[in-house]
């Protein structure tokens, strides 16, 4: 018995998330139905975290043991077989026995897509946001900035369990052009639930002149205590609104070599 790392790549728009549903297709219900044709006998592949409904990856991460007496590229071909069209195993190797990929992940990256256009595009929407009117890819940098640094992102996200932390660090961020796409990159040690998405959306808002990065930087400041005041005098929260899961991306997680090296090689 070994314990195994696969990379996973995967279209989210036909899965209710990643993980597994009693009566709904999920991308970790469709891995272990795989795993389980070539005798995988565990209850839960592990995961180096869970996408929403609708969002995409190029770099899931997930590990299980398995009794497997071939090279780890046959298992990436035994899985590729059995998998959907819409899931693929792009790397398979043999980690040490105590490596768990979320757990021991010092780092994560995420893509959020937009694209400018009056009229949606069936092409283009399931995989990015629709946004109109058209925004500036070096407003969009601007708003990015403040993000760098350990904030309470509160305001932008829940953590896995109530009452947990919600101070994140990020360590890097930027939009770039990749036509047709405008495209959100986001680096940090770990992600509040729905962070990205909301983060995504603020700074849309904030280049298309509806908020002020000014905003931004009070509600990290300031967190879900945040009050905006209006003209009228009166107050108001501020709604950090939520961008559509299809634009969402997770691209990369990344290990220290001691978490992932087999431990006769480190002798």
């Amino acid at each position: 018995m070994e314990r195994y790392q696969v990379i996973l790549a995967y279209d989210g728009s036909h899965f209710k998330g990643f993980q597994r549903q009693a009566n709904a297709r999920s991308v970790q219900g469709v891995v272990e139905n795989a795993l389980h044709k070539l005798n995988w006998q565990g209850k839960s592949i592990l995961a180096a975290g869970r996408t929403d409904t609708g969002a995409h990856a190029t770099g899931q991460v997930i590990a299980f043991d398995l009794d497997w007496d071939h090279d780890p590229q046959d298992l990436k071909q035994a899985l590729n077989k059995l998998l959907p069209q819409d899931v693929v195993a792009r790397e398979v190797e043999r980690v040490r026995a105590s490596f768990h990929p979320r757990y021991d992940a010092s780092w994560r990256k995420y893509f959020y897509r937009i694209y400018c256009q009056p009229m949606r595009d069936p092409f283009r929407d399931p995989y990015a946001w629709r946004v109109w009117p058209v925004v500036d890819l070096n407003n969009l940098r601007e708003a990015a900035q403040p993000l760098i640094g350990t904030h309470d992102f509160s305001a932008f996200g829940t953590p896995p369990h109530s009452g947990g932390n919600t101070s994140r660090c990020v360590l890097e961020t930027d939009w770039k052009q990749e036509t047709p796409y405008l495209v959100f990159e986001i680096v940090a040690h770990a992600f509040l639930y729905h962070m990205v998405r909301r983060l995504a959306f603020m700074q849309v808002r904030i280049a298309q002149g509806k908020l002020n990065i000014s905003d931004l930087i009070n509600s990290l400041a300031h967190g879900n205590d945040l009050v905006v005041v209006t003209a009228t005098t009166s107050s108001k929260r501020l709604v950090h609104g939520l961008a559509p899961a299809r634009g969402l991306i997770l691209a990369e997680v990344h290990y220290p070599l001691e978490a992932v090296r087999l431990e006769e090689d480190a002798n």
